[in-house]
């Protein structure tokens, strides 16, 4: 007999939930820049979708640029501490 504690993330059909409402929450949100004005500084701002390319790419970069120049900065041998 297993003692296993359900969690909430555990079943599927909690995480599918979940994810139909992230992604109902995007493309509402995508839609909502088509209707809503808004000030902007520079032209390409007001491209449809903009901050959310602009947001994925800063990402993306700051996964790699800790991947492949910080990693080496501070990696430490596997036996470093024995």
């Amino acid at each position: 007999m297993s003692n296993h504690k359900k969690y909430l993330w555990d079943k599927k059909k909690n995480i599918v939930t979940l994810l139909r409402y992230f992604f109902g929450i995007c493309v509402f949100l995508f839609i909502i820049d088509f209707i809503v004005p808004y000030k902007t500084h520079m032209p390409w701002e007001k491209w449809p979708g903009f901050y959310a390319i602009y947001g994925l790419v800063a990402c993306v970069i700051l996964v790699l640029v800790s991947k492949y120049v910080l990693r080496p900065l501070v990696e430490r041998e596997e036996n470093y501490y024995d």
